[in-house]
């Protein structure tokens, strides 16, 4: 009977592990905060499925997904038609929730909330404005008294979807920075000091007095550091908030494969640095368990998962947008399907 009982105990212990799914994904860290959230969320609605995900930066997602070492990868910056090319499947890319990059910084003595102007940004990144209390930033912020306080630049070090947010931006505000600089997940900086990851960028900012980089929002929340509104197209300062990063997305007529740029919105009051940012999932998934855990997950995150992103200054995707996804789910194939 002692026996019997030990057997039923260790049958009973061992059953949660049957038909256990393991996925691993790597990719961006803007959105990281949002996924880690959703993925152990998830797991306690569906303790069989167990999602892991390394944030390691856009571009090591990419690289990644295209050498099919992980199950899915996540970016900020969409593929490019060559790297498509090289990926042993088609890669479809489904947007997951809107962000926006801010500029942080860290200024003894300023309390204030500060206002950038593009050519601001984009003179301070190309090493062009290099004292706090320069005219142009001055000009832009009345009556807040500018310290004569050297400007540290700091941007990221890793391929960086956060970086392609930012450098599509400036290249779409500044000719100069479009013909000397470009876009990208990675650049050749003009000047300033690299941090790993949007954490490796806060902390630096946190902890230089002076300096200032751009982050995901939720990271310069999270590390309380101040970080300014932005000039958009219709010469309004804005802040980046859930309804300014939303309204960046309004009217954006979204193409088949989901590649879009968002940044610069002509809408009045849409914040200017503002993204989608994309899961890259394999059209074709082998795997029949791995494949069906993935779909299941991805219906989940576009209705019930939207409702947990402002919480953590996130803007949930349109709703048109959500509906093109749905459909675009029918894209992936699973096992011999």
């Amino acid at each position: 009977m002692r026996r019997l009982t030990l057997l039923l105990l260790c049958a009973f212990v061992a059953r949660p592990m049957i038909g256990q799914t393991t996925l691993n994904g790597a990719g961006a860290t803007f959105p990281y905060p949002m996924y880690s959230k959703w993925f152990s969320e998830y797991h306690k609605l569906h303790p069989e499925i167990q999602i892991n995900y390394q944030s390691i930066g856009s571009g090591g997602g990419i690289r990644q997904v295209i050498a099919g070492t992980v199950d899915f990868g996540a970016t900020d910056g969409p593929m490019s038609d060559d790297q498509l090319k090289e990926a042993k499947a088609k890669i479809l890319h489904l947007p997951t929730v809107l962000g926006a990059d801010v500029p942080a910084y860290n200024i003894p003595g300023v309390t204030a909330e500060l206002n950038f102007t593009p050519e601001v940004l984009a003179g301070i990144f190309l090493g062009r404005i290099a004292k706090w209390n320069d005219k142009a930033i001055a000009s832009a912020n009345p009556g807040v008294s500018l310290p004569d306080r050297d400007i540290i630049v700091v941007h990221r070090s890793d391929g960086s979807g956060t970086t392609y947010i930012w450098t599509d931006y400036l290249s779409k505000v500044s000719s100069d920075w479009q013909s000397q600089v470009g876009k990208g997940t990675s650049v050749k900086w003009p000047i300033g000091l690299g941090g790993k990851g949007n954490e490796g960028v806060a902390g630096m900012v946190r902890q230089l007095p002076g300096s200032i980089g751009y982050v995901e929002l939720i990271y310069a929340v999270q590390n309380k550091l101040p970080y300014g509104d932005v000039r958009n197209r219709a010469g309004k300062f804005v802040q980046a908030t859930l309804e300014s990063v939303t309204a960046a997305a309004a009217g954006v007529a979204m193409p088949e494969d989901f590649r879009v740029s968002i940044t610069d919105s002509p809408a009045p009051e849409a914040y200017p640095i503002s993204s989608f940012t994309w899961l890259l999932i394999p059209t074709r998934i082998a795997d029949a368990s791995k494949g069906a855990a993935i779909k299941k997950f991805l219906g989940w995150m576009l209705t019930d998962g939207q409702r947990l992103a402002p919480p953590l200054s996130y803007a949930p995707l349109p709703a048109s947008v959500v509906a093109l996804e749905q459909q675009a789910l029918g894209r992936i194939q699973v096992g011999g399907s």
